[in-house]
C-alpha cells in the first residue's frame, strides 16, 4: 500500500514536472521556440483607419507580425501569399496577421489597405515613421535600411523574418523564410495544441 501511494505520487510528480517544463518549449519543425517570452517595448504606430496601434493592439490574441513594404518584388508577396494559406486552415484560433510597413513614405494607410486586402480581409496594416518603427525592430532584431538605386530610385533591404507573440503581446518565437504554408501551419498547431499562447 505504501509502495503504491508511493508510486502514485512520484507519478503525480512527473506529470506537474512535464507541465512546468514543457511549459517553456514548443518543438517546432520551421522555426524557433524562445526559451523565455520577450517582452516587446512601448511603441506607438497608427493603423489603417488612423486610430493608434501601440503594444495594446498586440494584447488578447495570438499574433504573426512581419515587417514589409508594398514595393517588395518578392520576400513580402510570398510570405503575405503563404501567411493568406496558413490563416485559412486556422491552425491557431484567435490569431491575427500583422504587416507593418518599412517604407511609410510611400506605403500610404490607402494603398496598404489594397495591398493587403489583395491578401487578406483580415490582415491588420500598421505604419509609422522611422522613429516610430525603431523600438520594435530593435528589440526584435530585424533590418530596415533603404538602399538607393542606380535611377535615382530606392528599395528596402528587410528582415524577412516571421514573428509569432503570445496574446499578451510577448515575443515567443522566430521563423524564418522560406516559407512553407503546410509546415508553418503544422507548427501553429503544435503550439496551439500545446495551448501556450
Amino acid at each position: 500500500m505504501l509502495l503504491a501511494s508511493i508510486g502514485s505520487a512520484a507519478l503525480l510528480l512527473g506529470v506537474l514536472l512535464a507541465r512546468l517544463l514543457g511549459a517553456t518549449s514548443v518543438p517546432l519543425e520551421t522555426g524557433t521556440w524562445l526559451p523565455q517570452p520577450r517582452a516587446l517595448p512601448e511603441f506607438h504606430l497608427k493603423d489603417l483607419t488612423g486610430a493608434d496601434f501601440d503594444l495594446n493592439s498586440l494584447r488578447g490574441h495570438p499574433t504573426l507580425l512581419f515587417f514589409g513594404f508594398t514595393n517588395c518584388p518578392d520576400a513580402c508577396p510570398t510570405t503575405l501569399a503563404t501567411l493568406t494559406q496558413v490563416q485559412r486552415a486556422a491552425p491557431l484560433p484567435g490569431s491575427q496577421v500583422v504587416f507593418i510597413t518599412i517604407d511609410p513614405e510611400r506605403d500610404s494607410a490607402a494603398s496598404l489597405q489594397v495591398y493587403l486586402g489583395a491578401f487578406s480581409g483580415s490582415f491588420i496594416g500598421a505604419r509609422g515613421d522611422a522613429a516610430a518603427l525603431a523600438p520594435l525592430l530593435r528589440t526584435l532584431g530585424a533590418i530596415a535600411v533603404r538602399e538607393h538605386l542606380p535611377d535615382g530610385s530606392y528599395t528596402m533591404d528587410h528582415s524577412a523574418t516571421l514573428y509569432l507573440l503570445d496574446a499578451r503581446g510577448r515575443l515567443v518565437a522566430v521563423f524564418s523564410p522560406p516559407f512553407s504554408a503546410p509546415k508553418l501551419a503544422a507548427d501553429l498547431h503544435r503550439v496551439a495544441a500545446a495551448a501556450h499562447l
